[in-house]
């Protein structure tokens, strides 16, 4: 049997964060969770999630990538302090990053469709 073990934080396990904080959070990730892995607030969420959880340095090898994604993301924010505000905040400041990146390869206009 093999094991399929993501590196990146994925679309997929959105949902799994919802019940982690207040009802602001939860309408978000249950938006978030409704949208396409394409569409430029998803994207951004997982931006997000991508740098909080720190997995551009996960390991395969490592102890935190063999507990997988949706652990690590549930542990991680779970963890974040004034949580409420500051996934807000992160969140917004993600998305701000991807439009304009998004906007900067002419994809902006396409993806706001």
């Amino acid at each position: 049997m093999r094991m399929r073990l993501e590196i990146l934080f994925p679309h997929s396990r959105v949902s799994g964060l919802k019940n982690l904080h207040d009802e602001d959070w939860k309408s978000l990730v249950e938006r978030i969770a409704a949208l396409p892995e394409t569409h430029p607030d998803a994207l951004a969420f997982s931006y997000m999630m991508i740098k909080l959880c720190n997995c551009l340095n996960c390991d395969l090898s490592s102890y935190k990538a063999s507990l997988g994604c949706s652990v690590c993301s549930q542990r991680t924010v779970s963890a974040v302090r004034d949580s409420n505000q500051v996934l807000m905040k992160e969140f917004k400041k993600a998305k701000k990053e991807v439009l304009a990146y998004l906007n900067s390869i002419g994809a902006g206009e396409q993806m706001a469709a």
